[in-house]
């Protein structure tokens, strides 16, 4: 795990390393939100500044961007004419790679060529072309699984599948990377449907849905399933929500041991120590009442907290740089989507980092929740992220966490619950 941040954390300064030229540079380039602006730039470099043959890698970091760009946006064309080129990719763009090919594959776009793909990545991660340092060859091995099942390929499929789990380094158990298990299972669930071994799908998804290490990509998955072993779809929706159900009151009863009976506007938040020695660590310090604080948004407006003091009020504080903290996020948009804003208002509060900096990750990303800055950490003195606090209508600090809970289905069970418990017990 300490390997594991500290590459995050390199990567993560790859891009501020670059020398600024007057006109051109990386850093500014990584920064333009749309892959079509990025390339028109590229071509403008180019033009001003040919690569030199006797220097082929010239350039090379801005080919690898533009390989990945496309590739999340699924214009595989594009793709391999970059890919062709060879550049050397750094550990964010490999992680990014993955990433596509996560999304890919769960809106299930051409098979055929996201088989291509994770292949030509496999071969690339066998030969030392590509060096994965962050753990991710388990997700390239079970996607390149289950497009060969989609695809036909049953043994190749089963093979692949097996490979995937014979890599030790512990990522797919691990709560950092989004849905690392929930996707391992939705595409164990395709090779094993494709293999003709429905029970055993049906029995892997129905505890994955019950113990909530599930997503909503796994929906259409076990449908198919419970259509092979049942023989009909009659039934699947009641099963599905008694699973759902159970998950979310494990969760909740889970959650209810962390309520903080005794109200507190201001507190010390400390958890047990991450290295495991016995201590307690001070995860953040709230030291004055929320409602005393006013953050800016990403377009500079002043929101005051004191503004949400009839609702239930979560604060979430990230990072871009934090992977655990941008996995939990769709979780909590299924929260926000629930409560409309009625009796509930969150915040995911951005940490450390300059505005332009976060706008352009949110509108690369995609992300709808609504977001605060606190660039100097001055308000909370958060010591670590992903880091949530829950306070009451009136205030009170009544939760406090700290993690990725694994998956989009626990992350959503876990913070529905904490809300509905905040509700339950205000005495307004």
């Amino acid at each position: 795990m300490k390997k594991l941040i500290l590459l995050l954390l390199i990567s993560g300064s790859v891009f501020a390393q670059q020398s600024p030229s007057a006109k051109y540079n990386f850093k500014d380039f990584t920064s333009i939100v749309n892959v079509e602006d990025q390339e028109k730039q590229y071509n403008e470099m180019l033009k001003a500044n040919p690569i030199d043959p006797a220097k082929p890698s010239m350039y090379e970091e801005y080919r690898a961007q533009l390989a990945m760009g496309w590739l999340t946006k699924g214009n595989f064309e594009r793709y391999w004419y970059y890919k062709n080129t060879r550049p050397k990719f750094n550990v964010l763009q490999f992680l990014s790679l993955t990433y596509a090919l996560d999304n890919l594959f769960d809106e299930n776009t051409n098979p055929h060529e996201v088989e291509k793909v994770s292949a030509g990545i496999l071969e690339d991660l066998h030969t030392g072309e590509l060096k994965d340092g962050i753990g991710r060859t388990q997700t390239v091995l079970e996607i390149n699984a289950a497009t060969n099942a989609q695809l036909g390929n049953t043994d190749a499929a089963l093979q692949l599948l097996a490979k995937s789990s014979e890599v030790k380094d512990g990522m797919r158990e691990m709560h950092y990377f989004k849905d690392a298990k929930s996707n391992y299972l939705n595409r164990y669930g395709v090779v094993m449907l494709a293999a003709g071994k429905y029970q055993a799908a049906f029995d892997t998804l129905s505890k994955a849905f019950r113990e909530a290490e599930s997503n909503p990509v796994m929906v259409n998955t076990f449908r198919l399933v419970y259509k092979k072993v049942k023989g009909t779809e009659n039934g699947f929706e009641e099963y599905l929500k008694s699973l759902k159900d159970e998950a979310y009151h494990h969760c909740y009863k889970e959650v209810e041991t962390l309520y903080i009976a005794s109200p507190k506007t201001t507190l010390d938040g400390a958890i047990p120590s991450p290295g495991g020695d016995g201590k307690m660590f001070t995860l953040f310090h709230a030291t004055k009442p929320v409602k005393d604080i006013s953050l800016p948004d990403l377009e500079g407006n002043i929101v005051h907290l004191s503004d949400y003091k009839n609702k239930v009020l979560a604060l979430d504080f990230w990072s871009t740089g934090c992977t655990p903290c941008v996995a939990a996020f769709s979780g909590f948009e299924r929260v926000v989507a629930d409560y409309k804003k009625d009796v509930f208002q969150m915040f995911v509060v951005s940490l450390f980092e300059d505005s332009a900096t976060v706008k352009t990750f949110v509108k690369k990303k995609g992300i709808t929740l609504n977001v605060l800055q606190d660039e100097e950490n001055k308000f909370f003195d958060v010591q670590g992220t992903p880091t949530k606090i829950i306070f009451d209508p009136l205030g009170n600090i009544r939760f406090f966490s700290s993690g990725y809970a694994g998956s989009t289905d626990r992350e959503y069970y876990k913070l529905k619950s904490m809300v509905e418990i905040t509700k339950s017990r205000y005495k307004g």
